[in-house]
């Protein structure tokens, strides 16, 4: 017998999350947390911010980048040095080793977020070949924002339903603008002050075949199946998203690749810094005075006690999935994506390659050049101006 369902149904259920076994394949927690990461040390030639991204030698001498006494992972802003006129201030910005496939849980676990006027702080995940690999922002915002946004930045072809089951806002559907697809939470203490206030709280983004699912709980409603999640994760009982982008409308194994983990902080830049935002955001005074250079001149130099609140404290990172990390290689002017675990003990074997288009010959260009080639295609544009899709 033939059962028919109704295009509503239909509907509902091409929003779901899938429910799949999710065993844990990673943790970056307690004294380790920092072990699989590698530190940008750069300037940040990315958004245009006014830091420089130190390398892990710097970030620990500098106390940047620790584990403190609780066991919790501080990443910062230096908010105890002079900067004068035309410096950068240190900041920190590190990328996980291990690329997470299709088929993967992230839980974010943190007390503190940065917050502050000229702060811009990320959790976000990227493809190898960005952007053709995709981007997922699961926590970003700028200065005094009382919200956070999460938002998928992709290749032409990739939307989010114009009616779509989440709790969270949207403010654009198309994931390919400058923009991408983004969702603004609308629950409270999700960012700034009143984050902190509350005692932090947990993020998780289901990365699968059915779509991309983030979901926020401050930290006196978080379930016990994601707070006592140690070996495996059950989504099934989380209820609506924060933000949801079903694979009705953006299917997920073409416009994303396995992806790594960045945690950045930069200053004014090309989101915060910008005139309209900064002054949007609780920052400047309002009016007419505020200028390309406000963020600068009124945070970034002179003493850096302004950064007091330009700080991650996070208790930890667990990533579950079907499969296990991954790793990026570079094999025939593709990249080719092997087992994290067979890699590290001399026998790597393929999982995969990108589903990339186009001759596919980045994956064989220093990543510090595809950087650099990415920052000077897009730094004239005015898109760029507002917005953080050129992270890479």
């Amino acid at each position: 017998m033939r059962t028919t369902i109704g295009a509503a149904t239909a509907a509902l259920l091409a929003s779901t999350p899938a429910l799949a076994a999710y065993n844990l394949v990673k943790e970056y927690s307690g004294q380790d947390f920092f072990s699989g990461w590698d530190f940008y040390g750069n300037y940040d030639n990315l958004t245009s911010g006014d830091v420089n991204w130190v390398d892990q030698t710097n970030a620990t001498q500098s106390k940047l980048a620790y584990v403190n006494d609780a066991g919790h992972a501080i990443i910062k802003v230096d908010n105890t040095t002079f900067v004068p006129y035309n410096y950068k201030r240190d900041s920190v910005r590190i990328t996980s080793q291990d690329y997470f496939p299709v088929g993967t849980v992230l839980v974010f676990d943190a007390t503190h977020l940065p917050y502050g006027c000229s702060v811009w702080p990320s959790f976000w995940t990227k493809g190898e070949n960005w952007p053709i690999g995709g981007e997922i922002d699961i926590i970003e915002a700028v200065n005094l924002m009382t919200y956070n946004q999460m938002a998928l930045h992709t290749q032409d072809g990739c939307t989010q339903p114009s009616s779509v089951t989440q709790s969270g806002t949207t403010g654009n559907t198309n994931c390919s603008t400058d923009a991408g697809c983004t969702v603004a939470e609308k629950q409270s203490n999700s960012f700034g002050e009143s984050f902190a206030s509350a005692g932090g709280g947990v993020w998780a983004a289901q990365f699968d075949s059915s779509g991309i699912f983030i979901w926020f709980w401050t930290r006196d409603s978080v379930p016990s199946s994601v707070s006592s999640a140690s070996d495996s994760i059950d989504t099934s009982s989380w209820g609506t998203p924060s933000a949801a982008y079903p694979s009705s409308s953006c299917n997920i194994s073409e416009f994303f690749t396995p992806q790594q983990l960045v945690i950045d902080i930069t200053l004014c830049g090309n989101w915060a810094g910008e005139a309209s935002v900064y002054s949007s955001t609780g920052c400047g005074t309002g009016d007419a005075s505020v200028n390309a250079s406000s963020c600068y001149l009124d945070n970034v130099i002179n003493a850096g006690t302004k950064y007091d609140d330009a700080y991650f404290e996070i208790s930890y990172i667990k990533a579950f999935s079907t499969s296990s990390p991954l790793v990026a290689s570079a094999s025939g002017g593709s990249t080719i994506y092997v087992s994290a675990t067979a890699s590290a003990s001399g026998s790597a074997s393929s999982s995969g390659s990108s589903g990339s288009s186009g001759s596919g010959t980045n994956a064989a260009v220093p990543k510090t050049q595809l950087d650099a080639l990415a920052y000077v295609a897009f730094a004239g544009t005015t898109a760029l101006a507002a917005f953080s899709w050129v992270f890479l």
